[in-house]
């Protein structure tokens, strides 16, 4: 919670803690800010009219390097204060003074929200190969790599059952959609394009061929 009212803090800090919640408080925006930034909170409440630096500002920063949460609240209720606020990137808006009942119904709706946020989210990592399948992006040791669409779901497929032996035949069925033989070599043509991509950028062998068999996603 970033807040400068001490009685707010600590009225909303004790009836937190009684719905087992853990708080912690900052009393000013520059602290809040990087509170936020060093630690991994579930959700954050928000003041607007804050020393060092205002609420909104706080928001606008947070909200460019993280999906967490935040619950602005706040005395400015106008129409035009609220509409500022979710346009900065909060995601619930709540003017002082306010039933605490209420407060907590929102602060469980938002972590509802971002749980099911959470398990859309496919995120798949193996020896240092992060994949996103949200976002559509594709990392080794923290660097980008650039993907075609085609190499992207053959990697997905890879990723999402480590060990397991496709056979070339699956892997057209899988990535090109066809169930029939295309005559060609274009799962192996693929498979070096995405070998040497990822070998690029650092990764260990990870994508191996099983003679007669296919290829399989395993740690040499």
């Amino acid at each position: 919670m970033i807040e400068d009212d001490h009685q707010v803090c600590a009225i909303v800090k004790k009836g937190l803690e009684e719905e087992n919640f853990e708080v912690t408080i900052a009393t000013d925006g520059d602290t809040g800010l990087s509170m936020a930034s060093e630690e991994n909170y579930d959700l954050i409440i928000l003041d607007i009219m804050l020393p060092k630096k205002s609420g909104l500002e706080v928001c606008t920063r947070i909200r460019h390097t993280s999906n967490i949460p935040i619950l602005l609240l706040t005395a400015l209720g106008t129409a035009e204060n609220v509409a500022e606020g979710l346009n900065r990137g909060a995601d619930d808006y709540l003017v002082k003074p306010f039933k605490f009942i209420e407060l907590i119904a929102r602060i469980n709706s938002l972590l509802r929200r971002a749980g099911r946020e959470e398990e859309k989210s496919e995120v798949y990592k193996f020896s240092g190969v992060v994949l996103n399948n949200t976002s559509k992006t594709v990392t080794v040791n923290d660097q980008e790599v650039a993907l075609t669409s085609t190499e992207f779901k053959l990697l997905l497929l890879l990723m999402k059952m480590p060990n397991k032996v496709y056979s070339r035949q699956e892997i057209l069925e899988r990535v090109w959609e066809v169930n029939f033989d295309l005559g060609t070599n274009v799962v192996d043509v693929y498979i070096n394009y995405l070998r040497k991509k990822l070998d690029k950028h650092g990764s260990p062998k990870i994508i191996h061929t099983v003679v007669g068999m296919g290829y399989v996603l395993r740690e040499k």
